[in-house]
């Protein structure tokens, strides 16, 4: 597990650079933000104020799905609120209860695209039909559009960036990734989590795939004996708030 010191070094990287497909992306910490953040800064707070505690947020992708209902049981019933990055196509529109019931327990509501496109591939039209066509899916069922989205695969350039401004939307990457979607093994996803997590963490995680939900108590569990709080990820940034556009990485 990443000891203390090293996760509040790395937050304090004011920016850093992202390389894909050839491009350079700036990111900016979530600790970066909350320490650039202006004295009328109107971010809401989570549970705890992330300046003073040692925080990490809980992120899920590609859901919902069959067994996203169970993972809101358990986050229930450990009050841990988490951020969910939903596919529109197949996802959205095939769970439209559980979608309105993310939102109603309190957990951000997010947008991975339409259809899981690889953003960077396709044409500007193509990348704003992905965001938009989720953004007003997700509306539709919670009243709210979102203000996070996470490019499939991480991958974005500055064609993606201006899209996601226009549209009022911050993009999320992470600093955790079990690879769940290379196994079943719930106590190897659990253990690669638990090997990466470090403070002002956001965690990748998968609701669609079998070995995800029950690993996660045990991640819960262990990371809350380890000291952590679980917020969402702009409870993570507060009192900044997301800024449309920019791209979030630990």
């Amino acid at each position: 597990m990443t000891p203390f010191g090293t996760g509040l070094t790395a937050a304090l990287v004011t920016v850093i650079t992202l390389t894909l497909g050839g491009c350079s992306i700036e990111t900016t910490a979530p600790g970066t933000a909350r320490a650039g953040a202006a004295s009328d800064a109107k971010g809401s707070f989570g549970p705890v104020d992330c300046r003073k505690a040692k925080c990490i947020a809980l992120t899920f992708d590609a859901g919902p799905g069959k067994d996203t209902p169970r993972l809101l049981d358990i986050l229930k019933e450990r009050k841990v609120p988490a951020t969910f990055f939903l596919l529109g196509r197949n996802h959205v529109l095939k769970h439209p209860g559980t979608v309105r019931r993310i939102a109603a327990e309190g957990h951000e509501v997010a947008n991975h695209t339409w259809s899981h496109a690889v953003l960077t591939d396709r044409k500007p039209g193509e990348i704003r039909a992905e965001l938009e066509k989720t953004q007003d899916a997700i509306a539709k069922i919670t009243g709210r559009k979102p203000r996070l989205m996470r490019p499939p695969q991480g991958r974005t350039d500055d064609t993606v960036t201006e899209i996601s401004k226009e549209l009022g939307l911050s993009q999320v990457l992470w600093s955790t990734t079990a690879k769940d979607y290379s196994t079943n093994d719930s106590a190897l996803i659990r253990k690669r989590t638990l090997d990466q997590a470090g403070k002002d963490g956001i965690i990748l995680l998968h609701d669609i795939y079998e070995g995800t939900v029950p690993a996660v108590p045990g991640i819960v569990d262990a990371l809350r004996e380890d000291g952590y709080t679980f917020v969402t990820v702009p409870q993570l940034m507060a009192p900044a708030e997301p800024e449309p556009g920019t791209v979030y990485r630990p």
